[in-house]
């Protein structure tokens, strides 16, 4: 799979997880829709984490040259 491939299904994947939290909102079902909301989180912090570590490049520490005083 190409890098562009993979940041695409991970930009997909990671949005498909804001939906799953948005879903009891549309539903109206808020009480019962806590599980919705944990699972939508946290998909699409791993899918954002993953396509940056994945396919960016540059999610590093940013090294320090020099002093930061």
């Amino acid at each position: 799979m190409t890098k562009r491939m993979t940041r695409t299904v991970l930009t997909i994947l990671m949005y498909a997880g804001v939906i799953v939290f948005l879903f009891p909102y549309f539903t109206g079902r808020i009480t019962t829709g806590v599980l919705f909301m944990i699972i939508g989180a946290g998909a699409t912090v791993v899918f954002g984490i993953l396509r940056c570590y994945l396919t960016e490049g540059d999610c590093g520490r940013i090294p320090h040259h020099s002093r930061d005083w």
